[in-house]
């Protein structure tokens, strides 16, 4: 049989397989939910599950695909999160409510955090590294900061900004508040829902598979293989790279949108959109996997449910949390305990039946 014809056949079940994964997820939430046995713990965390699924596979574009390593996703987040729930509160003031105006802000979180991640993706990405991780952290930061300090109003004369306080906005008797600097966006209109969670990220899914899957993303992987040999044959390393960047960075804000309208208050908290958020999105998709849009979204799930399943113990809470993860690491990438699955398998055969029936089915197609 064709070798490529092998390869593409094999790509194929594995991208059919997230789709499947997703789809029976949801399945089996809707029903349970129906019949009231999901917790009011689980039911908050459904939407929260689509969002940080969102981010992790659109930063495995980044880190796992492109190969360059960025710290400040949730600045992308805040972007899109803030220029959408802005959108959607104002539209509120106004008397305009209704699902389609959801929409119009997944499109405006998109393409405000998409402009912003070309625009500090031309200067930052001729890094590379250290270097590319340390700018891109503080490219985070000083987006979150910004959104902290920022008052914004409205009226009839137009928008109105400062970065003081409300009074110095100089808003009529008409006008109101939409941004109120630490203190954020109130009163914003909960859209964000699971099937709505499940519908962006079955899109943002499509949408990083056929890009690794074209000549545009066979040219990024060449770039993070050998950056060298691949210049070397004419592929622009500034181009494809910002593509992907910029890509990336418009997923996380759909994230963003998907959160803000979460909540009724939308603050740019360090929790939120800050440091640590940068580096738990990191551990979901070094942990899945790099490059793995299956393990990002696995690993997503799992890491965000284990902290609230283990809240009960407290103290010993984020102890317990860590050692998880460090099991997770040494299971899945040290070299002993890949040997030792090995090991496993040549002792029960029955461990292999599954990739051998494959197997045989491949044959079978390619004749």
């Amino acid at each position: 049989m064709d070798y490529f014809k092998l390869k593409r056949q094999k790509k194929a079940r594995y991208n059919l397989s997230i789709y499947l994964m997703i789809i029976i997820a949801y399945a089996i939430i809707m029903i349970l939910s129906a019949q009231g046995k999901i917790s009011s713990l689980l039911n908050g965390l459904l939407v929260p599950f689509c969002t940080y699924s969102i981010l992790a596979v659109s930063l495995n574009l980044v880190v796992g695909i492109s190969g360059e390593l960025s710290l400040g996703h949730a600045g992308f987040m805040c972007v899109g999160a803030f220029t959408s729930a802005v959108f959607t509160r104002y539209m509120k003031f106004l008397g305009v409510e209704g699902l389609y105006l959801f929409i119009i802000a997944i499109l405006i979180g998109a393409i405000t955090a998409g402009v912003a991640g070309l625009l500090i993706g031309i200067p930052v990405l001729r890094l590379k590294g250290d270097y590319l991780a340390i700018v891109t952290l503080a490219f985070g930061e000083i987006i979150k900061n910004i959104a902290n300090a920022i008052y914004l109003g409205f009226d009839e004369n137009g928008a109105h900004i400062s970065l003081k306080n409300t009074m110095a906005l100089g808003l009529s008797k008409n006008g109101f508040v939409v941004i109120k600097g630490a203190q954020g966006i109130t009163g914003t209109p909960h859209y964000s829902s699971f099937t709505a969670g499940v519908i962006l990220l079955i899109i943002v899914v499509t949408i990083i598979l056929n890009l690794v899957n074209s000549r545009t993303g066979r040219n990024i992987k060449a770039l993070r293989d050998n950056r060298i040999a691949a210049e070397s044959v004419g592929i622009s390393a500034t181009k494809y790279k910002l593509i992907a960047f910029t890509i990336a960075s418009s997923m996380a804000g759909v994230a963003g949108v998907l959160y803000a309208h979460n909540l009724t208050t939308l603050t740019a908290l360090p929790k939120n959109f800050g440091y640590n958020m940068s580096i738990t999105i990191l551990v979901f998709v070094v942990l899945g996997g790099m490059g793995r849009i299956r393990g990002s979204i696995i690993a997503a799930v799992v890491l965000t449910l284990l902290p609230e399943m283990l809240r009960n113990l407290q103290d010993f809470r984020m102890l317990i949390y860590s050692i998880v993860l460090i099991v997770v690491m040494i299971f899945t990438s040290a070299p002993a305990m890949k040997q030792y699955i090995e090991v496993l398998k040549n002792k029960f055969p029955v461990l292999n039946a599954l990739k051998t029936l494959g197997n045989k089915k491949v044959k079978k197609e390619g004749k």
